[in-house]
């Protein structure tokens, strides 16, 4: 992600609103209970002004001692009311930290969610999970805790300032041009505190990239030996964001401790001022009493704003962060009215009319160019060549992960550069509507931390159990499954590290055969098993092309040449470009470029 030039600011926290206008009641609530805290706090000073005038000075042993048991009672009774009207709002506050975190939390998933493949060329997934848990967790102390520990300070600072003002107003006179030469200078200081907070959590994103990329290669870091240098690195991560942090520490120290030591020196030349009126009779000893517990809540509320000053500003980074995340847009997105695909009676039929596509990371270098195909309905067409040829570009464009470059708006019919899902532009279709009608088994099938029962469910989380089962047995998986400790309830691990690659990918193969679409694509589909597997899953993925309506449309992308030969059609890409296409002994006559393929890998 790219920093924004200018630095953050408590303004940045802004973008939190949304997520807390549906709870506009329970912030009410919690600014009532904040306010009666905060008068209760202030009330304390007053009733001790009358113990101290009312039951002390001036009266008969007797007297004093009912006038004491009445001034306790009701400094109890203001203690009682600040317990109470201080635990509802703690309560009220921390329930809208969490709630509000967890719909930030959730707001920021589902969008990333969305984002294209493209997003993730330049964005890492350890810096959005750094996201999702530190930055979140920033605004969760903020919400739940500073911001309201902020605002009572700031009544109770602002209420004990006034009744200063009211009872001593030219010694607070004094005092009050003081606190104005302290708060310049320190929001001033305070923009270095927000560098270095937003420079802290991109150290931390950068340590949770690493992390996150590492932990999911530990068999090749280990099969290399690499483990001291992947510590190292992470180590030398870790170690320039504990940098940062210190730095950002320091400042934020430095500035704590200007603010209190400035306003104490402030708030102390008003109290020497208040005991001289004393000592010259101008004031009782209660009134100086309530000015010192006074000054006391005013010194103390300068000092926790002053905390809660530098965590806003850690939120605002957080929060900012956060927003660049929510307010990404993808450049591939459903249209404002989608068209509907027509019902089929048999499989799909595909057309692609002359598209180019550069991926964004590799704009110099065409992955398809001046591409065009015509695939029929219920036509098995196999796609070969070298790496690099195009082959897998052809399924991310069809699954709309990429839009073509160039590629028309919706309705500007009969232009270059579209591709036709039974005869009706992808771009012109509702995201969920051209992924629902496409099934795909990957080359690297993904397993999820779950049973091999809801793994293989994913294709239809509606299919029953015996549905399940069935394809399960169709795709050679049931028999490995039912020798697993519990079965089809077998917990399979993080990316199924407890079964082989063949089992994984026999797993994904059932999942295909779950959603039973009207389009197919393998992606080397059996290329991490054996020979005699392998001859049992091409014979189920040849009775799975079809449907009980018809044929089913089947695009195979296959290195083993042996796989395709009983194709359709089998069509040659080099370069991004049809070189080639035809029956496989067609193409071994032409002499061309899968000719010498074949006669590499039949001869070896």
């Amino acid at each position: 992600m790219t920093e924004r030039a200018k630095a953050q600011s408590p303004q940045s926290l802004s973008g939190l609103l949304p997520f807390l206008r549906p709870y506009r009641g329970r912030i009410g609530l919690a600014l009532v209970f904040l306010l009666l805290a905060a008068a209760a706090t202030l009330a304390f000073p007053l009733a001790l002004r009358s113990l101290i005038d009312g039951g002390l000075v001036g009266r008969s042993a007797g007297d004093q001692l009912l006038a004491l048991r009445e001034h306790f009672v009701a400094l109890f009774a203001v203690a009682v009311a600040l317990g109470l009207f201080s635990a509802g709002r703690f309560y009220m506050v921390s329930w809208l930290g969490e709630r509000v975190t967890a719909d930030l939390r959730q707001a920021v998933y589902a969008h990333v969610l969305r984002q294209s493949p493209g997003f993730f060329e330049t964005t890492q997934t350890g810096e959005v999970l750094s996201r999702l848990t530190v930055d979140t967790t920033l605004v969760q102390t903020v919400v739940g805790s500073s911001l309201s520990l902020g605002l009572r300070n700031a009544v109770m600072g602002a209420g004990a300032l006034g009744i200063l003002v009211w009872t001593n107003p030219w010694v607070m006179a004094q005092v009050g041009a003081v606190l104005v030469l302290i708060v310049v200078p320190a929001l001033v200081f305070g923009r270095r505190v927000r560098k270095l907070s937003r420079a802290s959590q991109d150290r931390v994103a950068d340590s949770s990239a690493i992390a996150a990329e590492v932990l999911n290669a530990i068999p090749v870091v280990q099969s290399y030996t690499a483990e001291g240098r992947e510590a190292q690195r992470f180590e030398r991560s870790t170690y320039e964001a504990f940098r940062t942090a210190v730095r950002r520490t320091a400042a934020r120290s430095v500035l704590v401790a200007f603010i209190i030591i400035a306003t104490s020196a402030a708030l102390l030349w008003g109290l020497y001022q208040g005991t001289q009126a004393v000592m010259a009779g101008e004031i009782s000893a209660g009134h100086l009493g309530q000015t010192v517990v006074y000054v006391i809540i005013l010194a103390g509320a300068f000092a926790v704003l002053g905390e809660v000053y530098g965590d806003l500003l850690r939120a605002a980074g957080a929060t900012e962060r956060l927003m660049e995340l929510l307010h990404s847009s993808s450049s591939i997105a459903s249209p404002e009215q989608p068209v509907a695909l027509p019902a089929l009676s048999r499989g799909s039929t595909l057309r692609f009319e002359d598209v180019t596509f550069h991926y964004p990371s590799r704009p110099l270098h065409p992955a398809l160019s001046h591409f065009t195909l015509d695939v029929q309905a219920g036509e098995t067409v196999a796609l070969v060549g070298p790496s690099g040829a195009g082959k897998s570009t052809v399924f991310q464009l069809l699954l709309r992960f990429y839009d073509p470059d160039g590629a028309p708006a919706q309705g500007d019919a009969g232009l270059s550069g579209r591709i036709l899902l039974d005869g009706v532009d992808t771009r012109s279709l509702a995201l969920h509507t051209l992924r629902g009608r496409i099934g795909i088994v990957p080359q690297d099938p993904v397993i999820f931390s779950t049973s091999a029962m809801d793994n293989i469910r994913y294709g239809r989380p509606e299919a029953s159990d015996a549905e399940v089962r069935a394809a399960a047995q169709a795709a050679y998986a049931d028999g490995f499954i039912e020798e697993l400790p519990q079965g089809y309830d077998t917990f399979l691990g993080e990316r199924g590290v407890r079964l082989s690659g063949g089992q994984r990918q026999r797993i994904a193969i059932a999942r295909a055969m779950l959603k039973n679409p009207p389009l197919l694509l393998l992606d080397e589909a059996t290329s991490a098993l054996d020979a005699e597997s392998e001859r049992v899953i091409q014979a189920a993925l040849e009775s799975a092309m079809q449907r009980r309506t018809g044929a089913r449309t089947t695009l195979v992308i296959a290195h083993r040449l042996a796989t395709v030969q009983s194709a359709d059609r089998i069509v040659v890409l080099d370069q991004g470009r049809i070189v080639e296409q035809g029956r496989h002994d067609e193409l071994v006559a032409l002499g061309g470029v899968y000719a010498r393929l074949a006669a590499l890998q039949f001869t070896a």
